[in-house]
Formats: C-alpha cells, structure tokens, sequence
C-alpha cells in the first residue's frame, strides 16, 4: 500500500495550493449560516412571547421539518441555530466534499491532467487519496472556522464545536461517498451527480422520517439522522460522530479497493456507445440530445419527491393537531385548518420549485462548458446562428424544471387531493401551475449571466440561493416584505385563499422576459470562449 500512495505528500501540497480558494465560499456559507443564527435571534425574537409565536409558527408548517429537521427547542439560541443551521449546513459542506473529491480524481482523469502526474513518480492509490484529503482538510476547516466564529458571535461553545464538528462529519462521509462515485462512473458528470443524488435522496429520507410520526429510533436508520442526534445545544451528544466516522472509513476502504482494480480513465459502469452515423438535424436537436440524459433523471427524482411529499401530506392534518404549538394556534383562532394547509402547499412547491431551478441552471452552465470546450465556435461557423444556438438552450432550461414541477405537482394533486385535507385534485394542480413562473424567473438569472457576462458564471446560481435563503430562511427572521419579495417565489399566490392576488405572477414574468433578453443580446455581442 505504501508503493500505491507514492507521491502523494507533494501531490497534496500542490493541489492544496491550487485548489484552496475555491473552498472559501462554501466555508463561508457554512459559517455565515450558523454565525447569523446566534447574531440575529435576539434581535428577531428578543421576548418569550416573540420565541413562542417562531415556535407556533414553524410547527404550523410541517414542511419546514422536512429542510431543516425537528424543531427541538427554538426558545433559546442554542436550539434555534441548532434547528436552523444543522441539517443545512451538513447538506452544504457534503456538496463541497463531493465536488472537491470528483473534481480531484475524476475530473484529472477526463482533462488528461492525471496521465500526466501518472507519468512521473506516483502510485496508483495517490490521487484518490489526495482528492480525499482534500475534502478532509476543506471539512475540517469548514468545522473549524464555523465554531471560531459562532463561539464568539456569542453561543455556547460546547454547542458551538459540536455543530461544527457535524459539518465536518459530514463531509467526511460524503467525501467517502463520492470517492466511490468516481470509480463507478465513467465521467466526472456522471460521478457529481451519482453522489449528489445520494445525498439527496439521504437528505429527503431524512426529512421525511423527521417529520412523521415514527418511533424514535427510525431517525438511526441514515447517515444523517445520526447528525441529528447530536443535539447541540440540547444534549449535546458527541458519540453520534463515531458512527458517521467509521461510515466514511468503510465507504473509503471500498473506494481504494475499486480504484485498484479499474482501467485507467473507465469506470465500473461502462458508457453506453453511440451511434455511427449521426442523426441530429437542428440546433434544437442538439439541445435536446445534449439534456436529454440529465431530463431524464431530473424527472424520475420528481416523481419520487411527489410520491414523498404527496404522502406526506395526507399525514399534514395529523400532524397539525398534535403539535402544541399549531394546536394552540388553531385553538385561539388566529387561524384556520385550511389556511394552514394552503400554507403547507405552498411551501413545498415552492421547495419543489427551488430545486427544479437548479436542473435549468446546470443546463445554461453546459452551455459555458461546450463554449469553453470549442464545440460552440464550430457550430457558428455553419448556417446556426447565435440567437438561434442559445434560444434552443434557453428552451431547454426552462422546458426541463417546468416539466419536474408539473411531474411533481400532478403527482401531490392525485394523492393529496383524495385523501380529504381540504384540497382538491385541481387546487393543488392550480397550485403547482403558478408556482412554475417564479421557477422560470430563478432559471432566467443563469440566461443572463450566461449570456452576457459568462465570466462570473458562479453567479447563475444567484437566483436560486436568493430563492432558497429569503423563501425559507427569511421568514425566520421576520425580515420586512421588500425583502422578501426579492424572491420570485414570494409572488405566488395561494390558490385557495378567498381572493388570490396574481398580479405578482404578472411581475415576475416580466422580470423573466427582461432576463432572457440580457442574455440574448449579450450573447450575440460578445466574443465567444471569453
């Protein structure tokens, strides 16, 4: 084994050099979610009647359990970040494991960067372990800095350095996860999204058992609830760590046992070959081939968050009255079942809505990716124009999420609205159509700076985090409607409220239009590949 890892020391240090800035913004969001938590709830909430109101509130929403996991005790701050910044911030530092991992072994394999460093003095065994150190080190100061500064922002530092150190469990575990990926996939693309759809079906299987009404020890059964039993700030449970480090050795003794016994630049699931004579005609074609693949697995995610999030909503009127803090509400008549029903409805499409953006968005950065590549530049060179090229792209990102939310929503639709919770089959279609606007309008951000200032392209992502932090962070901390209203998905109108407001829809259609016309004109303009 010693033979295997020759090399790796030097290799470490000079990837590390390489690669650390791009561990910083993750570090920080990981830290600014937590840090913002201790530094904002006395100011949100500084009476207990104002802590109770969170408590009532957030038990009113079963969905937010499935994000953010059981609200343990939000009266005090330890428990308020706990619940707001664990499950998150995990799912955050899991993502910077998985893409540092792929990136460093997979990623070298396909730019041909690891048959160079092969041809000097390296065993076999070296990049993997690199790329996982790699993520190790990046998790550890992602731990690190996060407890620094959510202990002096003013939080117990006990809570503080547990909390931290589930981030860095996390993404050891994950980092471990994606080591595996890299060995079964036959691409860098395939390997991302192989591990990206296990932590996100972990972190969906999570949510759900969260927020059931199961018997305690169905939260032991993945990986994540164990993160959950930490309590930092409750109990303070350190021992739950082991189990998420002795997960991440075996999945890493795995991963080194496949590296070993795989071709270089293969995989364990060999590619399908494709044909030998080409049959795509049109620039639209060629969109649609090149999406084709991740549309598929897109959709076949959403019919299982609709089987997920329709049965749990059969469970919602449950749930409501056996929690006290809803109970209670409903009891004073500050509200009713079916409001807050229409609530629950909304907030998961809209959830649903958030993570379709994120499948439009990766198409406009394949976009990027083929410029960047050469293969655009050949194209233009034909009878294709560049409106045409990118309109037919810009189809497809705002195609492939509308079609995840419908999937998604007639799904809910056909189980929720036979299961008498006050909704309709056609409320909750109602629903999910006017949901799709503000999911255009979070995709559309992406058409822009795509098409007209490519060269910040970690921007396209900016209408989905505004989307996701404003539309389910925001409210927890009562932030005023301007702001709120910053995301699209604030705009939509509940359906079955007596008089639905829908002239927000008509203004985040028009934001959209304006959107993809920067892009349009911006692509045209410019040079390509800069």
């Amino acid at each position: 084994m010693s033979l295997a890892l020759t090399g790796t020391r030097p290799l470490l240090s000079a990837s590390l050099k390489q690669e650390a800035r791009s561990f910083a913004p993750w570090i920080l969001a990981v830290t600014a979610l937590s840090a913002s938590s201790i530094i904002v709830y006395p100011y949100a909430f500084p009476t207990a009647a104002d802590r109770q109101g969170l408590a009532a509130a957030v038990g009113a929403n079963p969905a937010l359990s499935l994000i953010f996991g059981p609200a343990q005790d939000l009266t005090t701050v330890e428990g308020f970040n706990t619940w707001r910044s664990l499950a998150l911030g995990g799912f955050i530092a899991a993502l910077m494991a998985i893409f540092a991992v792929i990136r460093a072994s997979r990623g070298q394999e396909d730019s041909g960067q690891a048959e160079l460093l092969a041809s000097g003095v390296m065993g076999r065994a070296s990049r993997l372990a690199v790329a996982v150190s790699m993520a190790a080190a990046a998790s550890l100061a992602a731990g690190i800095v996060c407890a620094v500064a959510t202990g002096l922002s003013g939080s117990d530092w006990q809570a503080a350095c547990l909390l931290s150190a589930t981030f860095t469990v996390t993404g050891l575990m994950f980092a471990a996860v994606a080591a595996i990926t890299a060995q079964l996939a036959s691409d860098a693309r395939t390997a991302s999204t192989m591990a990206v759809a296990v932590l996100g079906g972990l972190f969906l299987l999570r949510g759900y058992l969260d927020s059931m009404d199961f018997a305690d020890w169905v939260s032991w059964t993945t990986p994540l609830g164990w993160m959950q039993q930490t309590q930092p700030g409750i109990d303070n449970s350190w021992w739950p760590l082991l189990l998420g480090i002795a997960f991440a050795a075996v999945l890493l003794a795995v991963a080194f046992v496949l590296q070993a016994r795989r071709d270089f630049g293969g995989g364990a699931i060999p590619p399908r070959p494709g044909p030998a004579r080409g049959a795509v005609r049109s620039v639209q074609a060629l969109a649609w081939k090149l999406n084709r693949g991740p549309l598929t697995t897109w959709t076949a995610a959403f019919v299982l968050l609709g089987l997920v999030f329709g049965n749990f909503s059969t469970s919602v009127t449950d749930l409501l009255t056996g929690n006290p803090e809803a109970a209670a509400v409903l009891a004073a008549g500050a509200t009713s079942p079916d409001a807050l029903i229409g609530a629950f409805l909304v907030t998961i499409l809209s959830l649903i809505g958030i993570i379709a953006a994120v499948g439009g968005v990766q198409t406009m950065l394949k976009v990027r990716s083929e410029e960047l590549d050469d293969r655009v530049e050949p194209l233009m060179a034909g009878a294709v124009t560049r409106p045409s090229y990118l309109g037919a792209n810009i189809l497809a990102a705002l195609a492939g999420p509308t079609l995840g939310v419908l999937v998604a929503g007639t799904v809910i639709s056909l189980i929720a609205g036979t299961a008498d919770i006050g909704v309709s089959i056609g409320d909750v279609l109602l629903q999910t159509l006017a949901t799709v606007p503000a999911v255009w309008t979070a995709t559309a951000v992406s058409v822009a700076v795509i098409g007209a200032r490519p060269q910040v392209k970690l921007a396209a992502w900016a209408g989905v985090l505004a989307s996701f932090v404003l539309t389910l962070l925001g409210p927890t901390f009562g932030l005023s409607d301007w702001v709120l209203g910053i995301s699209p998905f604030w705009h939509i109108p509940k359906v079955t409220a007596p008089s639905p407001d829908w002239m927000g829809l008509v203004w985040i259609t028009l934001v959209t239009l304006a959107l993809l016309a920067i892009g349009l004109t911006g692509f045209r303009r410019r040079d390509l590949a800069r």
